[in-house]
């Protein structure tokens, strides 16, 4: 019997096994005694919200709705708007206010033209939440909060419902659909989309929906992903613009009972182009490394607010053994300030332990001998832990830079660049690739 020659042919390199990236709805939410799941808050503070909304509606009394810019605001704000009146409140007693450009629900000039409202209920959601006065001066007027930042304290006097510390932490859009699905039979068929819509905006849309999150393949049967998913990126668009016109995407979203109504509006359709031109132009900066390895820096000077998406689209790109962070810095937003994002690099995404941006910044800033972090204020290091940020002045941002030690050089390590000069390790022979990130980050517009 003749034995077969063996095969001298190299077998090919196995490839490198996919890495697993965990679903957000993967998290186990929190259970009661009992078992029971706790999601997506508090059932004390759910029930009490519920309250809230039919006595609103019940009252005949004004009502103000503040929800915050982006797609998980301003469709939460809908869903508020479309319970109220399916309760009972006549539409005209239900207004709306939109916070101006960088500016919060906090500061003066907010506080008073809310009151100036003559509201007897407010109805805030989505705006983040710090210690604070209450939301007006007027001690007859009753607030509700929903939200789901990273938050503990909030403005005195009102109604909280949160959902920061409910895993998997549902987005505004969806707490608020939670909450308004069981007052009325009609809201969780006509609302449906915006609750997609607006958890589509905050958490992207390869999320699979699985419990705790509700069922929704229906709606997606009914609208397709494709239709939501470009819906959110006109919703947001407005609001980016140096023009910050979130008018015209509040309008739009409260007039439509659609998202497809969405996608052939000319002016969410004009903003959209002038915000992806603009994202182009800024997206090719080069970025600076902290010493450590950890934070990429990109630079901007952008009168848009296109630094989130310059910042989520760098957090899925840059890959390193140490990288953590990704910030882009936009000094031209508004005058004598920095306004900066933060994401969490998707090379970095399954740390153990996970990556947590605000932390991380607190403990940058805590390396200070002086009075930095109460200089920085309150916009500093707010959000959530896989998606930051902040406004602060330029000096106090310069400051931040230098305790990061951004763009200085790591310590030499054995078998680096520095053995390599003096021929200690082996190179190997420069690489003939032209396509490199080098000229990437040094294309012109």
């Amino acid at each position: 019997m003749k034995r077969k020659a063996l095969d001298t042919k190299e077998s090919p390199q196995a490839k490198r096994p996919k890495e697993l990236i965990q679903d957000y709805c993967d998290i186990q939410p929190r259970k009661d005694d009992d078992g029971g799941i706790l999601w997506p808050a508090s059932r004390e503070a759910i029930d009490g919200a519920k309250d809230f909304m039919r006595e609103c509606a019940a009252s005949k009394e004004r009502i103000l709705i503040v929800p915050d810019k982006d797609a998980d605001g301003l469709d939460a704000g809908v869903i508020i708007h479309r319970t109220l009146t399916a309760l009972g409140a006549e539409p005209s007693s239900i207004d709306v206010h939109l916070v101006g450009k960088g500016r919060s629900i906090h500061d003066e000039e907010e506080r008073k033209s809310m009151g100036d409202r003559n509201p007897k209920y407010i109805i805030v959601v989505d705006q983040g939440s710090r210690p604070a006065p209450p939301v007006v001066d007027s001690p007859d007027v009753k607030s509700l909060i929903i939200d789901h930042h990273l938050s503990d304290e909030f403005p005195k006097d009102a109604l909280v419902v949160s959902a920061c510390h409910y895993p998997p932490v549902a987005t505004s859009s969806l707490l608020t659909y939670e909450i308004c699905k069981t007052l009325h039979p009609d809201i969780a068929t006509s609302c449906g989309y915006l609750c997609a819509m607006g958890t589509h905006g905050d958490l992207g849309n390869t999320l699979k929906w699985e419990p705790p999150f509700p069922d929704m393949k229906e709606v997606f049967k009914t609208y397709t992903k494709k239709a939501i998913n470009d819906a959110v990126s006109l919703l947001n668009a407005p609001r980016r613009t140096a023009q910050f016109d979130v008018s015209t995407a509040w309008s739009a979203l409260l007039t439509t009972t659609s998202p497809k109504h969405l996608l052939t509006n000319p002016r969410l359709l004009s903003a959209r182009a002038e915000i992806n031109a603009e994202v182009e132009r800024q997206t090719h900066t080069a970025p600076k490394f902290s010493k450590d390895g950890k934070i990429a820096v990109f630079r901007i000077h952008s009168a848009a607010q296109v630094h989130p998406v310059i910042a989520t689209r760098w957090a899925g790109h840059l890959k390193s053994s140490k990288l953590e962070i990704v910030l882009v810095a936009n000094g031209g937003y508004l005058p004598g300030m920095v306004n900066f994002s933060c994401r969490v690099a998707r090379c970095a995404r399954n740390r153990d332990p996970p990556v947590d941006i605000i932390a991380s910044l607190k403990a940058v800033a805590g390396l200070d001998t002086g009075n930095l972090v109460v200089r920085m204020g309150e916009s500093f290091a707010r959000g959530h832990k896989e998606a930051s940020g902040g406004i602060i002045p330029v000096r106090e941002f310069e400051e931040l830079m230098a305790l990061m030690k951004v763009g200085e050089k790591a310590d030499p390590v054995v078998g680096g660049e520095e053995e390599r000069k003096r021929g200690k390790v082996k190179t190997v022979e420069k690489s003939p690739q032209k396509n490199t990130l080098g000229n990437y980050f040094g294309k012109k517009s």
